[in-house]
């Protein structure tokens, strides 16, 4: 996703520092403007006053952020940096006092939209950290998304985040149990899908994917190994509020399930083959 949101940034005329561990990409995506590829984070905080990055868990980010030729290490004074990932909250609170300590001001801002919101720059942010340094940051972060919220202290990003992510997850689980019911009693797919969408069990989000599944097309626009650490985390965070999510801990388990059957890297609507599997059906057209 950090591929075409800087793309976004470029198109719109910044001179933008890019930094990534495939350093290739990093090159060939500065000559499509004022880009200028770096070898470490620290080189772009050196030359930045407001940063992005996006990662894909916990440890890389505090190695992004915090590490020797981390982004604080380099940090210019004034500048703001935005973590666009989506991690642990407990994890971000100790990257936002590592910077707070520096006088630079840090923001949780995980965002949602998978590849598909990154490239069309229609991506909606949750933000957690200075309502000031948000608002200054505002205009860069509305040339990557459409839909922004500040929730609060460092952290509420992330855990708005979490919890819509835990929604979407328990809605897939949901639709391939109940389509795999549908299927192995008679009933034709396009038929209960159409009976979901006309009824008070309509979602918008297994609108969207269902015709996925009916094509057996599961190219990833969101992969399986992503949501099921981004599960992980909302458990955590449950664990850590002493709050039980009982429906939440079985779609995990769901969800490893078909990482350990191979899918992990495909989209998350793939995780229906497990219970197919089980079942001896396949929701097809």
């Amino acid at each position: 996703m950090g591929y075409p949101m800087a793309q976004h940034l470029l198109k719109a005329g910044h001179d933008v520092a890019l930094w990534t561990h495939s350093q290739a990409k990093a090159v060939e995506l500065a000559k499509q403007g004022k880009g200028t590829a770096c070898k470490t984070p620290r080189e772009v905080a050196e030359r930045s006053d407001i940063i992005f990055y996006c990662v894909g868990d916990s440890d890389m980010s505090k190695e992004v952020a915090l590490g020797p030729d981390g982004i604080l290490a380099g940090a210019r004074p004034g500048s703001i940096t935005a973590d666009c990932s989506t991690i642990s909250p407990a994890v971000s609170k100790q990257i936002h006092a590592a910077f707070a300590a520096k006088g630079v001001d840090f923001l949780d801002a995980p965002c949602t939209g998978s590849k598909g919101g990154a490239e069309g720059a229609t991506l909606t942010f949750m933000i957690g950290g200075s309502q000031a340094a948000y608002d200054r940051a505002k205009p860069f972060f509305e040339i990557m998304g459409k839909r922004f919220y500040y929730c609060g202290a460092g952290g509420q990003g992330l855990h708005a985040k979490l919890t819509q992510n835990l929604v979407l997850g328990n809605l897939m689980e949901a639709f391939a149990e109940g389509m795999v019911l549908a299927t192995k009693n008679g009933i034709a797919p396009e038929l209960m899908l159409d009976i979901l969408d006309n009824s008070a069990a309509k979602s918008t989000f297994i609108t969207v994917k269902a015709p996925f599944v009916l094509a057996r097309n599961f190219a990833t626009a969101f992969s399986t190994k992503w949501l099921h650490k981004d599960i992980g985390l909302a458990l955590e965070s449950a664990q850590a509020s002493d709050i039980p999510l009982p429906i939440t801990a079985v779609t995990h388990q769901m969800l490893r399930a078909a990482i350990a059957s191979g899918w992990g890297d495909e989209d998350i609507c793939s995780t229906i083959k497990t219970l197919e599997h089980w079942a001896g059906v396949e929701v097809k057209k």
